[in-house]
């Protein structure tokens, strides 16, 4: 039995060239409509703003907490004066405030970037 008919050919494709259509992830609508993908994509933007709120709070800590000890343990530079006034009120009621003001300015700045970032990642561009 011979075949009069040769075998069929098979065309085989290593790559595509036309683009995939795929659909575009609507990820506003994800958040609007808290489905799992939104609730994860919140849930990213709770913890950047958790993580940039630990930090201004954990270097507040670090600038303020050790001043009553060194005053505790340096008894002479808790008793030192700079025009008359102890060096204790000047960093603690001076100093202070200042120092919380441009941390404070700091970490806005950092949340208004977390949350620009998250608008451009739902596709809602705002310029503002």
């Amino acid at each position: 039995m011979t075949d009069r008919h040769p075998p069929r050919r098979v065309r085989i494709v290593l790559a595509d060239r036309r683009p995939a259509s795929r659909r575009p992830v609507l990820r506003a609508a994800e958040v609007a409509e808290q489905t799992e993908l939104g609730r994860e994509l919140v849930r990213g933007l709770v913890r950047a703003q958790l993580v940039a709120s630990i930090r201004v709070a954990a270097l507040a800590l670090a600038l303020f907490v050790p001043l009553p000890l060194l005053f505790t343990l340096v008894p002479a530079f808790g008793a030192a004066r700079v025009l008359g006034i102890p060096v204790a009120w000047w960093l603690l009621g001076v100093l202070a405030y200042p120092t919380l003001y441009l941390l404070a300015r700091w970490h806005r700045r950092h949340a208004e970037r977390i949350e620009r970032d998250f608008t451009a990642l739902l596709g809602r561009d705002e310029h503002r």
